[in-house]
């Protein structure tokens, strides 16, 4: 997986998409970057003997494209209460929900990511795995394998990034603003 810093790096990307008004809530930015973040709530099925390549282990149901939506859609309505159903602001976040899983996929290790589950417990990479897998828990992290990983991501995550983030605040802003005449 990547670290939890660039599936952040990756929701403040696509967040860039949200309208002005919702960008500018800080609420917004929790949310998204939780989405991004929970599908790795799975490595706590290690502590209970979850086996890895189960439908509940690591890049498993919650790296799904099933929990992306879920997660988005809950988010979502929290994010609203009262004020009504928003599906733009649900589907965005269930898009920066299913970039965990896609990121994940384009790393060089782990079993694959199963985007299908419940449905089906095939697990999948993509054909160009560039981005060195992080690895889990905080004390691994913090040591050259972990910098090496950060290296990694910085060069094939953070500028496409800041790039896209760039050209979604750009068109959110250009469609935000009022039409002349």
């Amino acid at each position: 997986m990547p670290s939890l810093i660039t599936h952040a790096v990756a929701a403040a990307a696509l967040g860039q998409a949200a309208p002005p008004e919702t960008r500018r809530d800080r609420r917004f930015w929790v949310a998204a970057i939780a989405c991004s973040c929970l599908p790795d709530i799975d490595v706590l099925g290690f502590a209970f003997g979850v086996p890895y390549d189960s439908l509940w282990g690591h890049r498993g149901m919650t790296h799904s494209l099933a929990f992306a939506v879920a997660s988005g859609v809950a988010a979502a309505a929290l994010l609203r209460g009262r004020r009504g159903f928003d599906a733009r602001l649900a589907a965005l976040l269930s898009l920066i929900a299913a970039s965990h899983g896609f990121l994940d996929a384009f790393t060089d290790g782990g079993l694959g990511i199963a985007f299908f589950a419940p449905f089906s417990g095939a697990r999948y990479f993509f054909a160009w795995r560039p981005i060195r897998v992080s690895p889990i828990g905080l004390a691994p992290f913090l040591s050259r394998r972990g910098l090496s990983v950060l290296l990694s991501e910085a060069l094939w995550v953070w500028p496409p990034a800041l790039a896209l983030g760039a050209a979604l605040k750009a068109f959110s802003d250009a469609r935000a603003r009022p039409k002349p005449g």
